[in-house]
């Protein structure tokens, strides 16, 4: 296994590359001068001048794209000058209240697609299951932070239930953390429950018309031992493949709801720094969002191989 994940790890390289060059140079066109931004408007033209030398900016663009790469080899994601502090530090401490939105969205989805698409599969046709096709239409067509506006007037306005906004850390105050994860969570959650729930449905449907599933039932097997012992143990790669697919997608509309709910994670970095021109600060929160995915694809290929022995046996 030590030696498939170092394959998979070593195909990620051009990945990178290819998404440095992008966030490099998305990040110069966006326009404007940051020495500019930094010095001010009360700044002379030498000071000015002296800034963009200190930040490199006088060099060639292929001659920053280097040395940026340089320093991106040795693990340093850049300086933000307009921070006055390096890049790295300041993306995880921001981490961790979008990966507590977007998990928790995650393990919501999860926990209310699988039940529903395994109960349409089985109701195939009948009213459960176009319930669920419905319900899965609906959250489909509404947008995350539109999904985290409504939310808001129902838990927070009319019921008074929930907070409006902010973020607590666990260490502070667990049950805080969870209450301040609840809107957020349920908001970025409402795409991934059409996905998974349709996939699931989909997988199961072929499952449940397979020979085996024929067997069991002629052995006298219940119907939910039929259900999620053996129809969903075999469609669960097709769920997961699903899974891991979207969770950038769910990432992305964590970084949207955060702006809703003022959650300071990755979402609000990302808009501070394109209204500051931070360069440094956009090009490696894209390069930490890539390897993010990366990691995700890398995490469901191994589960591939747990969940499926002959995924195993052709792989390692």
């Amino acid at each position: 296994m030590l030696k498939y994940m170092a394959k998979r790890l070593v195909s990620a390289i051009p990945v990178m590359l290819i998404v440095g060059i992008i966030a490099f140079a998305l990040a110069h066109m966006s326009g404007g001068d940051p020495a500019r931004v930094i010095a001010g408007d009360g700044a002379t033209d030498a000071q000015v001048e002296a800034l963009r030398q200190q930040m490199g900016l006088n060099a060639s663009l292929p001659d920053q794209l280097w040395s940026w790469f340089v320093d991106l080899l040795h693990g340093n994601l850049g300086y933000s000058y307009i921070l006055n502090e390096p890049v790295t530090p300041t993306i995880l401490s921001h981490v961790f209240p979008t990966l507590s939105v977007a998990v928790f969205g995650e393990l919501l989805s999860l926990a209310v697609a699988i039940p529903l698409g395994v109960l349409a599969a089985d109701k195939q046709g009948r009213f459960a299951d176009k319930a669920v096709l419905a319900f899965a239409t609906l959250t489909t067509s509404l947008p995350s932070f539109l999904a985290g506006l409504l939310l808001m007037i129902i838990f927070v306005l009319q019921a008074k239930l929930l907070p409006a906004s902010g973020f607590i850390y666990p260490a502070d105050s667990f049950g805080g953390y969870i209450l301040h994860l609840v809107l957020p969570g349920i908001s970025v959650a409402t795409l991934q429950i059409a996905i998974i729930s349709r996939m699931t449905r989909s997988s199961m449907i072929d499952a449940l018309d397979s020979d085996y599933i024929r067997t069991a039932k002629a052995k006298g097997m219940s119907r939910p031992i039929q259900l999620w012992r053996h129809a969903f143990k075999n469609s669960s790669i097709s769920v997961l493949t699903v899974v891991g697919q979207s969770f950038g997608e769910l990432i992305a509309g964590a970084i949207v709801v955060e702006t809703v709910f003022n959650v300071p994670g990755i979402g609000q970095l990302v808009v501070n720094s394109i209204l500051r021109r931070d360069y440094q600060m956009i090009q490696g929160i894209m390069i930490f969002v890539a390897m993010v995915f990366i990691v995700v694809n890398l995490i469901t290929d191994i589960l591939y191989a747990v969940i499926d022995p002959r995924i195993r046996e052709r792989s390692f």
